[in-house]
């Protein structure tokens, strides 16, 4: 993402990068392209969790997924990381600020205040 992300972009990107296994999925696929069976014994984690973390990162624009088919006809899914820098400073993120469209909800817990 070469351009100045909207706010609704990076609350998307943010929410992305806030797990750690998420982090972890960025780390491991800086080495290249992975398919999920692979990633999943590399991370230690069920091919399941992983795919739900997979999902969140591609919704965000952060990784993409390309379904192939291996030499013995088995179709396997390999991510990759998508280019992206995002400079986080305290204009940026109030630049984006301005350009929310999403309500945030107040969670149980502000609502009883």
């Amino acid at each position: 993402m070469d351009e100045v992300p909207t706010g609704d972009e990076l609350l998307k990107v943010l929410g992305a990068l806030g797990n750690p296994h998420r982090m972890r999925i960025v780390g491991a696929l800086l080495e290249g392209r992975n398919y999920v069976s692979a990633l999943a014994r590399e991370l230690g984690i069920g091919r399941p969790l992983l795919h739900m973390h997979l999902q969140r990162l591609e919704a965000a624009g952060l990784v993409v997924g390309t379904l192939e088919l291996s030499e013995s006809g088995k179709s396997m899914k390999y991510f990759e990381l998508t280019p992206f820098c995002f400079a986080l400073t305290p204009q940026s993120v109030a630049s984006a600020a301005l350009t929310l469209t999403e309500e945030e909800r107040p969670t149980m817990k502000e609502s009883a205040k």
